[in-house]
């Protein structure tokens, strides 16, 4: 048996100019098509992302809205704290309510730092 399927993105514009308008703007289509496919048998969540992406950035959505919009999937009031977590582990991210403990593990690892630069003594060794 075999299985096929293609996912597919299709975007149409088109400008009725109004009485006294024209397309004499340069910086102006008056009407766009895309039609965006790829096949969809064993696409995985990122690269259906990666496709909606492009997408997007078709249509004019600027990079940074796009990000915007993924993170908020993850980041939001109906996503448990825990699945967020795994985010953030995934990637190496601090949430807020973590900062002041990672502060107090930077001061406590400053601390220690200082203590083991100091000779006997608590005389502080010089390098030459």
């Amino acid at each position: 048996m075999t299985y096929t399927a293609e996912v597919q993105f299709k975007f149409d514009a088109t400008w009725t100019p109004t009485y006294g308008t024209s397309f004499a703007d340069d910086d102006f289509v008056p009407e766009e098509h895309y039609l965006i496919t790829a096949p969809a048998a064993d696409l995985n969540a990122k690269q259906y992302f990666r496709l909606f992406e492009k997408f997007l950035l078709c249509v004019g959505m600027c990079p940074q809205s796009i990000r915007s919009g993924a993170m908020s999937l993850v980041f939001n009031d109906m996503v448990l704290e825990d699945e967020q977590r795994k985010v953030c582990d995934e990637y190496e991210l601090t949430m807020d309510e973590d900062l002041r403990s990672k502060f107090e593990d930077w001061k406590k690892a400053e601390e220690e730092f200082a203590r083991l630069q100091k000779g006997p003594m608590g005389t502080v060794i010089e390098e030459d």
